[in-house]
C-alpha cells in the first residue's frame, strides 16, 4: 500500500482518492498551522500527476482530528457533488471502532439531541427541542471486552460534531484516551478509528467497500486478542 507524507492511500482512480488519515493530522487546514490531509493530498496529485496550477480534491466528510481512518476524496467536480449527495441521503456508510472503558451492551441503538458550543467546540446531550440542538443516532455492537474495555463497532446514522464520542459518553461507557469527553491522560490516543467505508461509484454506479483496522499493537487495541479482531470483522451492523 502506497503511503505519502504519513497518509495511506488505499484507492485511486480518475474520479476517487481513498486514504487512511493518520491520527492527530486535521482533514482540513485549521488554525494550527499543522499539516492537514486535504492539503497533503493536493500535494500528492500535483506532484504525481506534474500538473501546474491549481489542484481540485473536494472534500466529501471529515474525521475529529484525533481519529484515524478512512476518508475519500473527490478528484472532480462530479465526484464531489454526487458523493456529497451520498451523504445528505445517508447512503454513505460509515462505521467505526471504538475501545470504551466499562462493559457495554451486547448491542444497542443511541438516539440524542446534540448541541454544540462554538466558542469552546464541546457538544453535549440536551433534551429535545432544545434551540439549536441537532437529532444523533448510532448503532453499535461489542465484540470483545478485555481489562475493563469494551471492544464496538459502531455505525452512524447521523454525521454530528463529535458525535460518537458524545453520545458514548453520554451512555456511560466513554472512549479510551478521550481527552475531551472520556477523561483520557496525557500520552493517550482516542481508541476511535474510521474502519468501514461504503458508497456508491459516482460515474460507475458500482457499490465499492473499503476495511482499513487501527494498529492492533497499540495501546488500547492490543488488549484484544486475535480472535476478537476475526470476530469484529465477521459481523455488519
Amino acid at each position: 500500500m502506497q503511503t505519502y507524507h504519513g497518509v495511506q492511500i488505499v484507492y485511486e482512480d480518475n474520479h476517487l482518492l481513498v486514504v487512511v488519515k493518520p491520527p492527530n493530522m486535521p482533514t482540513q487546514a485549521d488554525t494550527s498551522g499543522d499539516p492537514d490531509l486535504h492539503s497533503t493530498m493536493k500535494q500528492y496529485i500535483a506532484q504525481t500527476y506534474n500538473k501546474p496550477g491549481a489542484v481540485y480534491l473536494g472534500l466529501v466528510h471529515r474525521l475529529d482530528r484525533p481519529v484515524g481512518g478512512l476518508v475519500v476524496l473527490a478528484k472532480t467536480s462530479k465526484a464531489a457533488d454526487r458523493l456529497s449527495q451520498q451523504v445528505r441521503q445517508k447512503t454513505l456508510a460509515r462505521q467505526y471502532v471504538a475501545a470504551v472503558r466499562g462493559a457495554a451492551q451486547e448491542e444497542a441503538e443511541l438516539c440524542d439531541w446534540l448541541l454544540k458550543d462554538e466558542k469552546t467546540n464541546t457538544v453535549r446531550c440536551v433534551k429535545a427541542g432544545t434551540p439549536g440542538a441537532k437529532d444523533a443516532k448510532l448503532r453499535y455492537r461489542c465484540v470483545g471486552g478485555s481489562d475493563g474495555l469494551s471492544l464496538l463497532r459502531v455505525k452512524l446514522f447521523t454525521g454530528r460534531s463529535h458525535q460518537i464520542r458524545v453520545q458514548l459518553m453520554n451512555s456511560g461507557t466513554p472512549i479510551w484516551g478521550d481527552a475531551r469527553y472520556g477523561a483520557g491522560k496525557p500520552g493517550e490516543q482516542i481508541a476511535l478509528w474510521g474502519a468501514h467505508l461504503g458508497l456508491v461509484h459516482p460515474t460507475k454506479k458500482e457499490e465499492m467497500h473499503f476495511d482499513a483496522m487501527p494498529p492492533a499493537s497499540r495501546m488500547p487495541w492490543s488488549c484484544f486478542d486475535a480472535a476478537t479482531w476475526e470476530k469484529e470483522g465477521n459481523f455488519a451492523l
